[in-house]
C-alpha cells in the first residue's frame, strides 16, 4: 500500500506518535508512524469502521 495518510491529532505536542492508515478497495492497514517498516494491521474494508466504533466506546483502561 502506498497511500500512507497520518492521523489528523499528530502533531508537535503528540512527539508526532501517532498512527498512519492506508485504504484499499478490499481493506484498510494500521501502523506505527515512528515505524513505517515494521508491522501492520489490515482489516477488511467493511469491519474498519466497526472496530474504529468498538475502539471509542471503550472505556480506557490506561
Amino acid at each position: 500500500m502506498d497511500n500512507w495518510r497520518k492521523s489528523s491529532y499528530s502533531g508537535p505536542g503528540d512527539g508526532n506518535s501517532c498512527v498512519e492508515i492506508a485504504c484499499s478497495p478490499s481493506c484498510t492497514a494500521v501502523r506505527d508512524s515512528k515505524v513505517p517498516r515494521g508491522a501492520t494491521l489490515t482489516f477488511p474494508a467493511e469491519a474498519f469502521a466497526p472496530s474504529l466504533d468498538a475502539l471509542r466506546t471503550r472505556p480506557r483502561r490506561w
